[in-house]
């Protein structure tokens, strides 16, 4: 179980947001490229390590995320580009404010180490490897073995509900360490929990289709 899997639940929240973009008549596309606007201001302040500010940026960016399918489907304009412009948009956001935290100076692991700083940049690059990894899986299985079928415009699949730390819990982790100045803490737990999240929908995967 993870906080993927309540999606719809985040989206109903959200349909009034969604009517007000469908009403102003701004498509879908066009909300993505927003949510990559404010992806790349996150990483921008988290590069300053002006922490709070890029964490509401980021609250900003994912409920954009959010938004664009949600519009897409109450405006009849869901296509096939704008679903993979959407995981494309995702993936720079995620890599560009993990990037922008071990470009920062934050010190994430020399604080309590006497490890060169590189090694808090290697731990922002563990994170950002373990963020691609745990999304990467979904379209290999999508292509390799066949899923194809959509629901509200997404391909149903079972690693949906599958690994415990998605891009939703990484959201989460980043805003809480931002608000609360243990953004290190953040990057610490996504680097580890990302990984082990990979790695349990490998042994799914292997478990169900070796």
């Amino acid at each position: 179980m993870n906080i993927t899997a309540l999606r719809p639940k985040f989206v109903h929240y959200l349909e009034p947001v969604s009517g007000v973009f469908s009403r102003i008549g701004i498509s879908p596309n066009q909300i993505s490229l927003l949510s990559l606007a404010f992806g790349i201001l996150c990483a921008w302040l988290f590069y300053r390590q002006e922490f709070v500010l890029g964490s509401l940026m980021l609250v900003i960016s994912a409920v954009l995320d959010l938004v664009d399918g949600s519009v897409a489907r109450k405006t009849s304009r869901q296509t096939r580009f704008g679903a993979v412009f959407d995981w494309i948009v995702d993936k720079y956001v995620d890599s560009l404010v993990l990037l922008a935290i071990g470009l920062s100076g934050v010190a994430i692991l020399t604080r309590f180490t006497s490890l060169p700083p590189v090694a808090d940049f290697a731990v922002a690059g563990f994170a950002i490897i373990g963020s691609m990894m745990n999304t990467f899986i979904k379209p290999v299985v999508y292509a390799e073995i066949g899923y194809q079928e959509r629901v509200d415009g997404k391909i149903d699949a079972p690693l949906e509900g599958i690994g415990f730390f998605g891009r939703p819990e990484t959201f989460l982790v980043l805003v809480i360490g931002g608000l609360t100045g243990f953004i290190w803490v953040s990057v610490i737990l996504i680097a580890v929990c990302t990984n082990l999240s990979a790695l349990q929908r490998i042994i799914y995967l292997y478990r169900r289709f070796s």
